[in-house]
């Protein structure tokens, strides 16, 4: 998943937030550096991805793409999540995206001291730009696509994955919709497993 889903499937837990931010950021012998409840969201983290990458539903999407993207297709699902939860967040929260958006950089933001080296540059950006506000619009997931495409080592085509959204996005929304209702049930179960491990060390 991408970030605006990992900051939901956060639960309004700090720690457990900026984990999730960071996750893909470290590796190995630096999960000792953190805080335990920021370990703990790095693991949720990576718990939400293999969850992710395995469901049969979130395969069948990737399908429509293969045949354009090849592996990229994972990350433009995660994108494309994005988008749908953005676009139907009062859906899952009383909320404001915005109020969360912003309430999201003021937390993380706070826990710089720990950010990952390559991590300080991209939250920077994501704070600036807002990403997590508009990647609930076309013209939002097209600008992170297409950066994303610009940073690949080979013709990923990523800057066109707009386009096949828009061919089929009834379609990939009748999937999220389902997923998501997993991946939520899921991530909350994990989470508790996760805290509990923790707290009986």
């Amino acid at each position: 998943m991408n970030y605006l889903a990992h900051a939901y499937l956060s639960f309004h837990q700090e720690e457990i937030l900026v984990g999730n931010f960071i996750g893909d950021f470290v590796k190995g012998k630096m999960m000792v550096s953190f805080p335990k409840g920021i370990r703990q969201g790095i693991q949720l983290h990576r718990e939400i991805d293999k969850f992710t990458d395995s469901h049969p539903l979130v395969r069948a999407g990737q399908s429509y793409l293969r045949p354009i993207f090849g592996h990229y297709s994972t990350v433009i699902t995660d994108i494309y999540f994005d988008y749908f939860l953005g676009k139907n967040w009062n859906r899952y929260s009383n909320q404001s995206l915005k109020d969360f958006t912003q309430s999201v950089y003021e937390q993380v933001g706070a826990y710089e001291s720990y950010f990952p080296d390559r991590f300080g540059n991209l939250f920077y950006w994501m704070k600036k730009d807002d990403w997590l506000y508009h990647y609930s619009t076309i013209e939002g997931i097209q600008r992170s696509l297409t950066g994303l495409s610009k940073r690949t080592r080979f013709d990923s085509k990523m800057e066109r994955a707009h386009l096949s959204l828009l061919e089929r996005e009834d379609e990939f929304e009748v999937i999220f919709f389902a997923f998501f209702e997993d991946l939520k049930t899921f991530a909350r179960q994990k989470m508790t497993e996760i805290q509990t491990l923790h707290d009986s060390d």
